[in-house]
C-alpha cells in the first residue's frame, strides 16, 4: 500500500470518531493494553506528560511540547483531531511522522488490529507509541482523546497529569453534569503522580480533590499559583505580566492570541514549576522561547490564526458552548478595528447548535455552511436556529460557498471569522 491507499484503508476499516460520531467510539482499555502488549510496551521507554480537559488541552499540549523542545528534550507530541494531514496527530520535535512510517506500521500489523477490531483513535496511538520508542524520544506530551478514564491513551503513566478545565461537551459518553464529566477527566490522575488543574469549578474542585487523594497524588490549583496582573494584545502575540503567589512577576509573550489562551498559560506555567520540581532541566529562556514560537516549534494551527488581510480572515477551532464563550468575546472586543463583520458557521449536530449561536455577537453577517463530513449540521437546520435566536443568515451547502459569498460581501476593512467545527476550519485551511 501507498501512504493514500493506507489512509484510505484506515478511514473505511476502522472510522474516526471526528467523522462517523459515536459508533466510532470503543469504551474501555482492553483493546489498547492488548495492543501495547503485542509492540512490547512502548510508552514505557519515554517519560510522559498527559493532558485532558474539555477546551484548551490541544494549546497546552502544543505549547508544553514547544517549551521542551526548546530546553532541549527530544520530545513527542500525539494530539488529535487533525485539520489538514493525518499526520499532524504525531509528531517528533515539532515534525510530523514520515509517510512511509505510516504506512509501514499498518503493513506490519494490519492482520493483529483487523482481528482486534482496533478503533481508529487505538491504532493511531499505538502508531504515536511505537514511533516515538524508535525514534528515541525522551518526554511526549500525550493529548486526550475523550474523557480520560476509559481514553486509549491511559494507558501510560505520566510523570504530571493536567486536567484544563470541565465543560459540558460529549455529554453521552461522559455524562450531562459537570461533576460526572469531571469525574471521567479525573479517571487520568495516576497513583502517586502529580497533578495540575486549569480552572477551578464550584462543582468539581470536590471530584478532583476526593480522587487526587485516594491516588496520593499531589494536587495544584494553577489559579492558585498564578494570576494574571496585566494582558497586552499585539497582532502577533499576547504579552503577559503574571504574579506568582507569594513571588516575583514575571513577563511573558505568547505567539497564541485567543482570548481563552489566559487561562491556558497559567495552565502551562503550573505544569512547568511541577516538571522542573521533578528534575526537568527547563530554563526560563526556553520557557519564553516555547510561549512565543508555539505554531513554529509545534505545527499548531486553527487556534485564532489570521489567514488573510484585505479583508482580515480568522479561524478558530471553538466548537462548545464553554470554548465559543471565549471566541464571541474576542470577537466582540476586536470588531473596534473592523467595520463590518462576517461569520461563517458550522457545527457537528451533536454540539448543541441551540445553545452555542446565542453566545454569537447579534451584529454581524452569518453564514452558516456545513463541513463534508456525516457528523454536520446541515446548513439550513442552524440557519433556522440562527432566525430562532436573533442571528439571521443564508444557509450554503458548502464551505467553499460560504466563503465566496463573505469574500463577495466583505469590504478590505471588514473581518471575515470561520469556525464552529474542526472539520469546517480544517477545509478552509
Amino acid at each position: 500500500m501507498n501512504y493514500q491507499q493506507t489512509l484510505d484503508y484506515l478511514y473505511n476499516q476502522f472510522p474516526e470518531y471526528q467523522k462517523v460520531g459515536a459508533r466510532a467510539v470503543k469504551v474501555g482499555l482492553d483493546n489498547s493494553l492488548i495492543i501495547d502488549e503485542h509492540l512490547g510496551y512502548p510508552h514505557r521507554t519515554f517519560r510522559s506528560v498527559h493532558v485532558a480537559g474539555t477546551n484548551g488541552k490541544g494549546s497546552v499540549s502544543h505549547t508544553l511540547a514547544a517549551i521542551l523542545q526548546s530546553a532541549g528534550y527530544i520530545t513527542g507530541l500525539y494530539t488529535s483531531p487533525h485539520l489538514v494531514d493525518f499526520r499532524e496527530r504525531i509528531r517528533v520535535d515539532g515534525c510530523m511522522i514520515p509517510k512511509e512510517e505510516v504506512t509501514t506500521f499498518v503493513e506490519h500489523n494490519e492482520m493483529f488490529l483487523k482481528t482486534l477490531h482496533a478503533s481508529f483513535f487505538e491504532i493511531t496511538m499505538a502508531m504515536a507509541f511505537d514511533y516515538f520508542r524508535r525514534i528515541g524520544v525522551e518526554v511526549a506530551v500525550v493529548e486526550v482523546g475523550l474523557g480520560g478514564r476509559l481514553d486509549s491513551t491511559n494507558i501510560i503513566t505520566p510523570d504530571l497529569s493536567i486536567i484544563t478545565n470541565i465543560g459540558l461537551d460529549h455529554t453521552l459518553f461522559l455524562g450531562e453534569t459537570l461533576p460526572e464529566i469531571a469525574y471521567e477527566k479525573a479517571g487520568i490522575i495516576k497513583k502517586g503522580k502529580p497533578i495540575v488543574i486549569g480552572e477551578r469549578g464550584d462543582e468539581t474542585d470536590k471530584v478532583f480533590i476526593d480522587k487526587a487523594a485516594s491516588e496520593n497524588s499531589e494536587i495544584m490549583f494553577a489559579e492558585d499559583k498564578f494570576k494574571i496582573a496585566e494582558m497586552t494584545e499585539c497582532d502577533d502575540y499576547v504579552e503577559f505580566k503574571i504574579n506568582r503567589t507569594g513571588g516575583e512577576q514575571m513577563d511573558v509573550s505568547y505567539s497564541l492570541t485567543g482570548l481563552y489562551q489566559q487561562k491556558n498559560i497559567v495552565t502551562i506555567l503550573a505544569a512547568v514549576d511541577e516538571l522542573r520540581r521533578q528534575g526537568y532541566e527547563i530554563s526560563d529562556d526556553a520557557v519564553r522561547e516555547g510561549l512565543e514560537n508555539v505554531q513554529e516549534l509545534t505545527g499548531l494551527t486553527g487556534r485564532w490564526q489570521k489567514i488573510a488581510s484585505r479583508p482580515d480572515m480568522i479561524v478558530d477551532t471553538g466548537h462548545n458552548a464553554h470554548g465559543v464563550r471565549f471566541v464571541a468575546q474576542q470577537l466582540t472586543k476586536c470588531m473596534n478595528r473592523y467595520s463590518k463583520l462576517h461569520i461563517i458557521w458550522g457545527m457537528a449536530s451533536d454540539k448543541h447548535p441551540e445553545n452555542v449561536i446565542p453566545l454569537l455577537p447579534e451584529n454581524a453577517t452569518y453564514y452558516y455552511t456545513q463541513a463534508d463530513s456525516p457528523r454536520s449540521m446541515s446548513a439550513d437546520e442552524l440557519s433556522k436556529i440562527g432566525k430562532q435566536v436573533g442571528r439571521v443568515g443564508e444557509s450554503y451547502s458548502s464551505v467553499t460557498e460560504a466563503l465566496v459569498n463573505a469574500k463577495r460581501n466583505a469590504a478590505s476593512s471588514d473581518l471575515i471569522f470561520i469556525g464552529g467545527s474542526n472539520y469546517v476550519v480544517a477545509e478552509v485551511l
